[in-house]
């Protein structure tokens, strides 16, 4: 009876031990996700700021005034600030991030196609 009782002991043991490993599996995979989601997010959201700021300093300086929006070294100067903030201020898709994230989305949203209307959608 004694031999019995062991390995149905062991048996017990080994599975709760499987059951362990498959838990571990699990949270390492959704770590996994998280940390790559993480990344394209983060390269995303950097790649709009980088493209807002681009595109504001190949715009004629003279077409923003003429559109009624703020001058073009005050919008420059709004969007490389925030994109530097939200880029280097941890965490990268934390609060921050999302503010800066939001002005270049204003920018490329209603700044830049009425300068790009106005300047006949060239640069410089």
């Amino acid at each position: 009876m004694q031999r019995g009782g062991l390995r149905c002991r062991a048996h017990f043991i080994a599975r709760r031990e499987r059951e362990w490993i498959g838990r571990l599996v699990l949270v390492a995979v959704l770590n996994l996700i998280y940390i790559w989601t993480d990344h394209v997010l983060f390269w995303g959201l950097t790649a709009l700021r980088v493209w807002a700021v681009i595109d504001c300093a190949t715009r004629k300086a003279a077409a923003f005034p003429a559109v009624d929006k703020m001058t073009k070294p005050a919008w420059l100067a709004i969007l490389v600030l925030s994109g530097l903030f939200g880029t280097y201020i941890p965490p990268p898709v934390g609060m921050i991030s999302l503010i800066s994230v939001v002005v270049a989305c204003v920018y490329l949203a209603d700044v830049r196609p009425a300068v790009r209307e106005v300047s006949g959608g060239k640069g410089r």
